[in-house]
């Protein structure tokens, strides 16, 4: 196994390996199974799901983040850190070391939510540096130095409700990069701006992340400014059953 983490290039080893890996969901006696045969992400890699809602990029997202657990996994690694063999991600679900596979979210994984997710009650800065705070790391200016790269210093000190809606997913980026973690996940996260913001809010993220040499990993509904900013995007399908009953997405990449 040890040769899947040897990269094509030398210079970009890999931080994700998926292969048959499978997660189903039933509802009311339908059933959608998301299957992804084979998935490597590189390091600094970024990446691109595009498809309409339904099509299981949140489902892809939420493994990649341990969050959903698979339904069957052939292999399953994860290696945030060059310095550190490849983690097992297969086994920690078999086993049920949920707090193990939270503690990896917590310290290599930023994750930007397409509402934002902000804490209503904590101003700008104390959003941006809730991760920061979780995992007891010192103060210092990266919280400051982020909100100037993404044009927010101005509102540190306010709460979230007197934002706008972009202004609200720039604290969410900045929150999600505050703790410089390996990889961040974005979920559709310009999908309640107009495309012109939105183009600006991602070429925003994209050069951050570039900068940090972060692995990116997105969901979008929208190719067109993804693809000006060099995404790879992963090929996925969708079927659906003869009877009906079950629809089934099969991504690769």
């Amino acid at each position: 196994m040890q040769n899947v983490f040897q990269s094509r290039n030398k210079a970009k080893p890999i931080v994700y390996h998926m292969r048959d890996v499978i997660r189903d969901r039933a509802s009311e006696g339908v059933t959608f199974r998301l299957r992804v045969p084979s998935l490597q992400i590189t390091q600094g890699e970024k990446i691109a799901l595009i498809g309409e809602s339904g099509c299981g990029k949140s489902t892809l997202l939420d493994m990649l983040a341990f969050i959903s657990q698979p339904t069957e996994v052939a292999a399953y690694r994860f290696r945030p850190e060059l310095d550190n063999d490849a983690i097992d991600v297969a086994q920690l679900w078999k086993k049920r070391h949920r707090n193990k596979l939270g503690d990896l979210r917590k310290q290599h994984i930023g994750y930007v939510m397409q509402t934002g997710g902000l804490l209503p009650y904590l101003s700008v800065r104390e959003n941006m540096a809730l991760s920061r705070t979780v995992l007891g790391l010192r103060a210092d200016d990266t919280v400051d130095t982020l909100a100037r790269e993404l044009g927010i210093a101005r509102h540190l000190d306010k709460l979230p409700e007197t934002l706008s809606v972009g202004e609200r997913q720039r604290v969410a980026i900045g929150r999600a990069l505050s703790h410089e973690p390996s990889i961040v996940i974005a979920d559709e996260p310009t999908a309640s701006v107009d495309p012109f913001a939105a183009e600006k809010i991602m070429s925003l993220f994209i050069g951050l992340a570039e900068e940090r040499n972060i692995t990116v990993v997105v969901a979008s509904h929208a190719w067109r400014h993804i693809k000006r900013l060099g995404l790879r995007r992963l090929a996925h399908h969708t079927q659906r059953s003869k009877d009906g009953r079950t629809t089934e997405t099969i991504v690769n990449g």
